[in-house]
């Protein structure tokens, strides 16, 4: 089977790799303007899942793409889609607010995220499925 594209590092099962980080990123928009569960956290705890997140997805996208031009392309579009969303809970929910400190977490996640790409585990996910 011919690759999804040359943007991608050459995993097996590329396609399946790539849907399942759009989907990480789709379930983070849907958590993200669904009402919260009442968890009862210490204020401003939110801080580290924010971060946590915007990590997670950024350097599962260093395990995926191959280039410096699309790394810059996800990276530049999560930092969108986290303002995005910020902006949203604002403008579209009663039971959320737009906090500017949600979008410094969600960047600083993205750029740690990124930096896993100037490291030996920027290809991780190619070295496991070497051994298997």
């Amino acid at each position: 089977m011919a690759p999804v594209s040359s943007v991608l590092k050459p995993l097996r099962n590329q396609r399946f790799w790539l849907l399942l980080w759009c989907m990480a990123v789709l379930a983070l928009v849907v958590v993200c303007l669904i009402p919260p569960p009442p968890l009862g956290l210490p204020p401003n705890s939110d801080k580290v899942e924010h971060f946590l997140a915007y990590f997670l997805l950024s350097a599962s996208a260093v395990q995926l793409f191959a280039t410096r031009r699309a790394l810059c392309a996800v990276a530049l579009g999560l930092l969108v889609l986290g303002m995005g969303i910020e902006g949203l809970q604002g403008a579209l929910t009663d039971n959320r607010v737009a906090d500017p400190m949600d979008v410094l977490a969600n960047s600083i996640g993205v750029l740690a995220g990124m930096a896993i790409a100037l490291t030996p585990l920027r290809d991780l996910l190619l070295r496991l499925q070497r051994r298997d």
